[in-house]
């Protein structure tokens, strides 16, 4: 089961918001999802919320970001910890 980390779109017509959850690579996005990890609003300055050790534990499981998600995760340095994170697992 190849799992990716994505955006799940919720809200009204034009007014959107989105989840931030973990999924099977192969379901369409308005599927269900195994984790929910976060939320991302646009239209409020692009406000953002991350359950951090979830989505730590994520990928270390192997879980592969989207473009979008990715570009999240790196503003809120939440990438950063996680190459940190590897790379003290890998010297020890």
């Amino acid at each position: 089961m190849a799992t990716k980390m994505r955006l799940m779109r919720m809200g009204k017509k034009k007014q959107p918001f989105y989840r931030v959850v973990i999924m099977e690579e192969s379901k369409p996005r308005e599927s269900s999802y195994v984790d929910l990890v976060g939320w991302y609003n646009p239209m409020k300055e692009g406000k953002v919320s991350f359950d951090e050790t979830k989505v730590l534990k994520w990928l270390q499981n192997g879980a592969e970001p989207t473009d979008t998600v990715r570009s999240l995760l790196s503003k809120n340095g939440i990438l950063k910890k996680f190459a940190e994170q590897k790379k003290q697992k890998n010297t020890n």
